[in-house]
């Protein structure tokens, strides 16, 4: 059974001060933690891949002063309307070049999290193949879950995989700013993402990460969720 991983939830150890040097960054958590990152929006949002190879490369020479406690980085791209990209088609093509570039320079673990809904598909998983990139599976209101998607493809194109929990910002925040408990019952959802857990997790590392906004409090979802996988794990359901 491969390791189930959840970082970046837990309550404690506290977070260092985003300003700090990540060689503090490094001294200041237990042996275990694991950090991960988003790749920085004038690579993904700005300048659409193009001409900020500098710029991903200062980002890389800082994270990877975290060592073996870095985990994977995330390209995690706006919706983009027509007026941007026609279709996945172009940005796929950049993606093609921007990833060769990076999986070969740097030893790291990079995952794509895609925000146009009809663009989740074999196009896409087959250029995150190549290369050994993992496709962010995610939660999210205006996205389809691994269950949902229209086309049957297999999520999985690396050797560990990428979930986010994000929920409905919008709809939540109309509920509560204070998110200090579960307010949406999130047991239904979190019984199918069990399922897709049992699908993969004996082949692979996952990595998991809850947003307050999914339900009301990160760190309470995963212990919910804990908790319902061992208990379908026991009935088989």
């Amino acid at each position: 059974m491969a390791e189930l991983t959840v970082a970046g939830v837990e309550p404690k150890p506290t977070i260092p001060n985003e300003n700090d040097s990540r060689e503090s960054w490094y001294r200041k958590t237990p042996a275990d933690f694991v950090f991960a990152a988003k790749v920085p929006q004038v690579v993904t949002h700005t300048n659409l891949l193009l001409n900020c190879e500098a710029e991903f490369d200062e980002f890389i020479g800082r994270m990877s002063l975290l060592k073996e406690k870095l985990g994977p980085l995330l390209f995690q791209f706006p919706h983009f309307s027509q007026y941007e990209f026609k279709g996945p088609g172009p940005l796929f093509s950049r993606l093609r070049v921007f990833l060769k570039r990076a999986t070969e320079a740097y030893k790291c673990r990079f995952a794509v999290e895609i925000r146009n809904r009809t663009w989740v598909d074999t196009r896409l998983t087959d250029v995150l193949g190549e290369h050994k990139v993992a496709l962010a599976l995610t939660d999210h209101s205006f996205m389809p879950r691994p269950w949902e998607y229209k086309q049957k493809f297999d999520p999985i194109t690396a050797d560990f995989t990428y979930v986010r929990w994000l929920g409905d910002r919008k709809g939540i925040e109309e509920l509560t700013r204070t998110w200090d408990k579960i307010i949406v019952d999130r047991r239904d959802d979190l019984m199918k993402w069990a399922e897709v857990f049992r699908q993969f997790s004996d082949r692979i590392q996952v990595y998991t990460y809850a947003n307050n906004h999914y339900a009301g409090n990160g760190p309470e979802i995963i212990s919910l969720f804990w908790k319902l996988l061992a208990e379908s794990g026991r009935t088989g359901g």
